[in-house]
C-alpha cells in the first residue's frame, strides 16, 4: 500500500478549459481525473447518440488523450473519466485508435451498467415518479442514467486499466475508485470512504477549489493560468489539497471550504452510492502557503438504491437579449417586454396558436436578481433579456422576429450586435427517481474481457445512525447595541444548484463571527431575501467543523438548468446576493474589523 496517492482534478464540465492537463503534467501524480458530466449534458449526448450511434460522449477527452498519450504512458500516470456519457463503449473505441496512433499499448477498461433506458417502459407507477415532485415521468425519455459509484472503477483498475471510462457515476467517484484500489478500503470503512469521496468532492469541479468563483476574488492570483487541484490521499482518508507549482489561483481554507458546501444539501447526510457522508465536523487547516489539509470526514452505511436521473424533452424555448441605454432604461424594458408580450398573443389568436407556456422578462443592470432590494432601478443601462416557452417553435421564432422589430418601433437607445439571432432549443426537463441497487447490472470491460459484477455499492452492515439536530445557542447579544455590516466582511460564501433547488453555504472567516451571522440569517431572513424567486421552504444546516451554515432553498430557480427561463437558472449568483445582507455586530466586534481591515491594508 502506498503511503499517499496523488490525484489531479483536470475538468469541472464538458468544455472546461484546454490548460488543465499541461499544468498537472508538469507535476508527480499518480491519476488524472475528469469529469464531464450533468444531467443536461447527458440529454445533449442522447440526442447526438440518436443522430449518430457512433456519438455521444466527450469527444475532447479523446483529443486530450491523443495530445498528451506519450506523456501519460511515460510517467505511468493512469487515467479516470466520465466522458463516456451515453456511449462509453464507441469513447473507449476512439480512445484506443488514438493511444495506438500514438504507438502505445495503454489498456482502456470501461464502466458500463448506467444506462437504464432501456428499462424504463417496463417500470410504471411509483417507480417512474419525480422523487422530489413526485410528478409522473413522461412516456418517451431522452436519457434514464443511474450514479454509479467508485468500486466498478476500483475494479477495471485492478484488472489492469491505464485508462478507466465510465457512463454516469457520481462526480466524486473517479476519485474514491482509485483511492479504493489503491488502499484496499472495504465497505465498512466508512469513515475513509466519505475521506476519499469528500476529496473526489473538492476536485470535481476543477478550478473552483483554487480559487475560481471564490468570494475573495481579488486575492486569487492570475485567472489566465489558474492552477487546475490535487489532493495528496492518505490512507486514513484525509488529504491535502494544493495546485501545480508557478500557477495562478489560490488554495486556502475559504476556497476549499467554499467547494466543499458547494451544490450539497444536508451536510450530515450527503447520499453517494458507496457510503452516506457526513461533513459537518469536516476539519480544514491551511498547513503552508498553499497548502490545505482536509480530514474528519465521517461516514454511514449507503441506502439500498441509485439515484437515477432521467431528462425528457418538454416543448421549446428561446432567449433573447437587446440593450436600452438613456433616462429610465429599466422602465422602458419594461415597456417593450409587455409590448412584445401582447403583440405576440394576439397574433398567436390569429394563427390558431397556443399562449407561450412560460414568459420571462429581465432588465438585466437593474437589479432585477436582487428583487426588492434593487438599488439600481433609475440604470441609464440594461440588457433586456425576454425568453419564453412554447409548444410550438414557429411561435417562438414569431417572438424572435417581433422582438427584433423594437428596434424600430419601441423604445429610444434599443441596441445590440448584429449577426446573433437567437435559436429556438428544445426544452429539457429534469426528473429524479430511485432504482434498487440489485436491479441495476453492473460490468466492466478491460482490452476486451468483460467481468459483471456482483451488486457494487452494497449497503454496508450496521444501523443507521440517527442525524444530531443543529445545537441552540444564546442570543450572542447582551447590554451592547449592535451595528451592521454586510455578511460578506464576515464570511465566505458560494451558491449552486441542486436540481430546481439552490444551496448557500456560508462559511464564518472566524469562528466568533459565527453566532452573530446565526442570529442574523435565519431561515425566515433568507426566505425574504429571494422572495421573489422562492417557491418553496428554506432550510439551515449547522457545519460546525468549518463555523458554518448551509441553507438548502427549495423550487427556486424556475425548474432549474435548461428547463429555466431565468438568466441565472443555477443560483450563481445568490450567494452574492447573501453577501450583501446586513448582519447586526456589537461596536468591539466592528472595531476589530476595522483593525483588521487596516493591518491587510499595511
Amino acid at each position: 500500500m502506498k503511503s499517499a496517492i496523488r490525484i489531479g482534478g483536470a475538468s469541472g464540465f464538458w468544455g472546461d478549459s484546454t490548460i488543465a492537463v499541461p499544468q498537472l503534467l508538469r507535476e508527480p501524480l499518480d491519476y488524472i481525473v475528469f469529469d464531464y458530466l450533468a444531467e443536461v449534458t447527458m440529454s445533449i449526448m442522447a440526442r447526438a447518440r440518436a443522430r449518430d450511434p457512433a456519438a455521444g460522449y466527450a469527444n475532447d477527452f479523446v483529443d486530450v488523450i491523443a495530445r498528451h498519450a506519450k506523456v501519460i504512458a511515460e510517467r505511468g500516470i493512469r487515467i479516470i473519466a466520465n466522458a463516456g456519457g451515453v456511449n462509453p463503449l464507441a469513447c473507449a473505441a476512439a480512445v484506443e485508435r488514438v493511444v495506438a496512433a500514438a504507438g502505445l499499448t495503454l489498456k482502456v477498461g470501461v464502466v458500463l451498467g448506467d444506462d437504464l433506458i432501456e428499462q424504463a417502459p417496463s417500470w410504471r407507477g411509483e417507480r417512474m415518479r419525480d422523487m422530489f415532485s413526485q410528478q409522473p415521468l413522461p412516456e418517451k425519455l431522452l436519457s434514464l442514467n443511474a450514479y454509479l459509484g467508485a468500486e466498478p472503477i476500483a475494479a477495471a483498475l485492478a484488472k489492469g486499466a491505464d485508462i478507466v471510462i465510465t457512463g454516469r457515476c457520481v462526480d466524486s467517484a473517479v476519485v474514491l475508485g482509485a483511492c479504493l484500489h489503491e488502499f484496499n478500503w472495504s465497505r465498512d470503512e466508512l469513515d475513509r470512504l466519505a475521506g476519499g469521496s469528500l476529496a473526489g468532492h473538492i476536485i470535481e469541479c476543477g478550478a473552483q477549489a483554487t480559487g475560481g468563483i471564490h468570494t475573495d476574488w481579488e486575492q486569487t492570483g492570475d485567472w489566465a493560468d489558474i492552477g487546475y487541484p490535487i489532493v495528496e490521499v492518505s490512507p486514513d482518508g484525509s488529504f491535502t489539497v494544493s495546485k501545480p507549482r508557478s500557477s495562478g489561483g489560490l488554495v486556502s481554507v475559504g476556497t476549499v471550504a467554499e467547494q466543499m458546501l458547494y451544490e450539497i444539501g444536508d451536510p450530515r447526510a450527503y447520499l453517494l452510492p458507496d457510503v452516506t457522508c457526513d461533513f459537518s465536523q469536516v476539519q480544514i487547516v491551511a498547513t503552508a502557503p498553499g497548502l490545505v489539509r482536509v480530514s474528519n470526514a465521517r461516514g454511514r452505511r449507503p441506502t439500498r438504491f441509485y439515484k437515477a436521473s432521467a431528462t425528457a424533452q418538454d416543448g421549446f424555448r428561446v432567449g433573447a437579449y437587446y440593450m436600452i441605454a438613456g433616462i429610465d432604461a429599466a422602465r422602458k424594458a419594461q415597456k417593450v417586454a409587455d409590448a412584445v408580450y401582447r403583440r405576440c398573443e394576439g397574433l398567436f389568436k390569429q394563427q390558431g396558436l397556443a399562449p407561450f407556456t412560460e414568459w420571462s422578462f429581465e432588465a438585466i443592470g437593474s437589479e432585477v436578481t436582487y428583487g426588492a432590494a434593487s438599488r439600481g432601478r433609475a440604470s441609464r443601462e440594461v440588457m433586456l433579456k425576454i425568453a419564453a416557452k412554447h409548444p410550438d417553435p414557429k411561435a417562438l421564432e414569431l417572438l424572435v422576429r417581433e422582438f427584433t422589430s423594437a428596434g424600430t418601433s419601441m423604445a429610444p437607445g434599443f441596441t445590440g450586435m448584429g449577426g446573433n439571432r437567437p435559436k429556438v432549443m428544445p426544452v429539457v426537463r429534469l426528473f429524479s427517481i430511485l432504482v434498487p441497487k440489485d436491479e441495476v447490472t453492473v460490468t466492466i470491460v478491460v482490452a476486451g474481457e468483460q467481468t459483471v459484477l456482483r451488486n457494487p455499492c452494497a449497503a454496508a452492515n450496521g444501523d443507521e445512525a440517527a442525524l444530531p439536530s443543529e445545537a441552540s445557542e444564546p442570543a450572542p447579544f447582551g447590554d451592547a447595541l449592535p451595528q451592521s455590516v454586510p455578511l460578506v466582511r464576515l464570511a465566505w460564501a458560494r451558491s449552486g444548484d441542486k436540481g430546481n433547488h439552490a444551496n448557500i453555504g456560508v462559511i464564518a472567516r472566524r469562528p466568533e463571527y459565527l453566532p452573530y451571522i446565526r442570529a442574523a440569517l435565519t431561515t425566515d431572513a433568507v426566505s425574504q431575501v429571494f422572495a421573489h424567486y422562492l417557491q418553496g421552504p428554506v432550510e439551515r444546516f449547522a457545519v460546525p467543523g468549518i463555523h458554518a451554515l448551509n441553507f438548502l432553498l427549495h423550487d427556486v430557480l424556475g425548474g432549474g438548468g435548461i428547463a429555466s427561463l431565468r438568466n441565472d437558472p443555477q443560483g450563481k449568483a445568490y450567494a452574492q446576493i447573501l453577501l450583501d445582507h446586513p448582519i447586526p455586530v456589537p461596536a468591539t466586534l466592528l472595531r476589530d474589523l476595522a483593525d483588521r481591515a487596516r493591518q491587510v491594508a499595511l
